[in-house]
């Protein structure tokens, strides 16, 4: 199956609950839709193999506020959330068919769709936005929050050992990793993970293994990318 060929023959459309709930179950948040501004669909030959899912913003995020230098603060409560709700709309939902990932599908749906939401600004979060710059590569900016200062050395901690940074998706393969360390890297290590998890009540006394090397990793890769894109096509 040729790229060209492909790409060539797809459509997007204007799309509906029964798009997302056919493509939900390849998405990490397999969840059910409370609500949504809009849905697009990626058919080919009537066959939905994306969904892109829009939905109004949330209230308040520090990084919108970076990334609109305060354009949306300062006012009282109601007319916060009024112009939030009137120029603003979030990408909640990418879903690419697995037969048809790695041709870039995901940005050009997110590219081709932003202009057709007909506000001034579109923004999107993605936990692993650092691994997948889809939304980048489809003309959003990214901002990225600074990593707290016990990740930081958590991440420092991990890579002494041999944990390398790509790693950090991959619970299995950290481990494995640790599990393999002599044992002064060993004791090093499991130092440094109850230090970490001080911060964390009741899980401060998990015990080694997979579920907490699991809970750990998840706080360190849990901050979200903010990606934004304006349409300057739109008036806000």
């Amino acid at each position: 199956m040729r790229k060209c060929s492909v790409t060539k023959k797809l459509q997007i459309v204007a799309g509906g609950l029964d798009d997302y709930k056919k493509l939900a179950h390849y998405h990490y948040r397999n969840s059910r839709l409370t609500a949504y501004a809009a849905i697009f669909a990626m058919r080919l030959h009537n066959e939905t193999v994306g969904v892109i899912v829009y939905t109004m913003p949330s209230p308040g995020l520090e990084l919108r506020n970076v990334a609109t230098g305060g354009a949306f603060v300062g006012f009282d409560r109601a007319t916060q959330l009024a112009l939030i709700n009137k120029n603003i709309r979030c990408i909640s939902r990418v879903i690419i068919e697995p037969r048809f990932r790695c041709l870039g599908l995901a940005s050009r749906l997110v590219r081709e769709t932003m202009p057709l939401m007909n506000v001034p600004v579109i923004e999107a979060l993605a936990v692993m936005g650092s691994v997948n710059p889809f939304f980048e590569r489809a003309g959003m900016t990214a901002y990225t929050a600074p990593m707290p200062t016990r990740c930081a050395q958590m991440s420092e901690a991990f890579s002494m050992a041999g944990v390398e940074k790509n790693m950090l998706i991959n619970p299995q393969k950290v481990q494995r990793t640790i599990d393999r360390l002599q044992q002064n890297e060993s004791k090093f290590i499991e130092l440094q993970i109850k230090h970490f998890l001080q911060s964390y009540g009741k899980r401060r006394n998990m015990p080694a293994g997979m579920e907490r090397t699991r809970f750990v990793l998840s706080k360190l890769t849990e901050r979200p990318t903010y990606y934004i894109w304006f349409n300057k096509e739109v008036r806000s």
